[in-house]
């Protein structure tokens, strides 16, 4: 951990320039308090840098939030082991699995269900009906009833996985899809056209904020808790769904033994260092004492399962995966599909070029971060994929 300036502490050990000024811009703003954390995984993003949790008082950010309000990780421990895994896939190959989940959830940016699955998929529908948000959601993306249960692209990911003991967990990682999208970036704009009317000078136009004591504030919070639970129940959603294609391709029911279910993008009032703020965690999860949460590598390395640790200076918080090294269009420029090919071996996965700028040495080294996150949380399990399935 290094204090780069008083409103600026870091805990990643690789940070480039233009990450580190980018987070400098974002700890500049005056109603930052006590200092913005630079998590080990931080790197540049949209709107904010990914990897940075932001303490605001009576005033936020939308795009330090981000345009995936909510996104976040769901894993489940189950009752099988590696040897269940090999025993049926002598019989019936892995990638069955891998194509029953596809088949099951929707994957690829903009690919929804075409009707509602199940009642259990309704009754989620009719508990975000029930919360104040809902016309909002309507009004922006008509069909987000239809959203629900959908992957996306990216690093959006589904896993099945072994831990330490071999036992079989299954993992995923998504958000508030296209609706979520639609409504941050409704937000963004009217928070930048109000500091543009109010002649605020920015050091930069992602810093656009809302102060509290306007209604723009309170309809942006109402739609961002809409759109945070949209994000829970939509990860839920999905992992019903895996858990079913589990149980189809051997023959027994889940069992499940613990389920961790968290954000990694959004907003809530916390207290610390004896003020309540609005803290936004933009790719950092919620690492209080205690806390069970969720850090993936990317799609060929390890993912960790772990419990905060509650530091104080890092505002309760860690990582929330490895963090890109490379852009997309780097990635593509610098790696062959025969290094992702090599990265994924004894991994089932869809073998296609769409997933060059996926490919872990696109990220961080894991072990690394892992390192940096040490006073930030405690390893419980060490995840490695078996099967991954992702969208183009």
């Amino acid at each position: 951990m290094e204090q780069l300036s008083k409103r600026l502490i870091n805990w990643a050990s690789i940070l480039d320039e233009k990450t580190r000024a980018q987070a400098e811009r974002a700890a500049s703003m005056p109603f930052i308090f006590p200092h913005v954390a630079l998590m080990p995984d931080a790197h540049l993003g949209l709107g904010a840098t990914v990897g940075s949790v932001i303490p605001t008082v009576r005033a936020i950010m939308p795009a330090a939030v981000g345009v995936d309000i909510g996104c976040g990780m769901i894993a489940v421990r189950t009752q099988f082991t590696a040897a269940d895994v090999a025993a049926r896939s002598q019989k019936v190959k892995l990638a069955a699995l891998r194509e029953a989940i596809e088949h099951a959830v929707p994957l690829s940016a903009g690919k929804y269900n075409a009707s509602v699955r199940d009642a259990g998929t309704q009754a989620r529908i009719t508990e975000l009906e029930d919360l104040d948000g809902t016309a909002s959601a309507d009004q922006i993306a008509g069909n987000w009833r239809l959203q629900l249960g959908s992957l996306g692209s990216g690093n959006h990911f589904i896993e099945v996985s072994l831990d330490e003991e071999d036992r079989v967990w299954l993992f995923l990682h998504s958000g508030s899809r296209g609706v979520g999208n639609r409504l941050a970036n409704k937000h963004i704009k009217i928070a930048r056209s109000l500091c543009e009317k109010w002649w605020i000078a920015l050091p930069d136009a992602d810093l656009a904020y809302l102060p509290e004591e306007t209604a723009e504030f309170w309809a942006y919070i109402r739609d961002l808790r809409w759109a945070q639970h949209f994000a829970l129940l939509n990860r839920a959603e999905m992992m019903a769904r895996v858990t079913g294609c589990l149980e189809s391709w051997l023959g027994e029911d889940v069992v499940a033994s613990e389920t961790v279910n968290t954000h990694h993008n959004y907003t809530e009032q916390e207290e610390h260092f004896g003020q309540q703020v609005w803290l936004s965690r933009k790719g950092a999860i919620d690492a209080s004492a205690g806390r069970p949460g969720l850090i993936p590598g990317s799609m060929g390395t390890r993912s960790y399962v772990v419990t905060g640790k509650g530091s104080r200076l890092a505002l309760n918080s860690a990582p929330h995966g490895a963090g890109r090294a490379y852009s997309r269009s780097a990635a593509r420029n610098t790696f062959s599909r025969a290094d992702l090919d090599a990265a994924m071996k004894g991994i089932e996965w869809r073998r296609t070029d769409a997933f060059l700028d996926e490919i872990p040495a696109a990220y961080k080294d894991v072990d690394q971060v892992m390192a940096d996150a040490v006073d930030l949380v405690e390893v419980r399990h060490t995840l490695r994929q078996i099967v991954n399935a992702k969208g183009d």
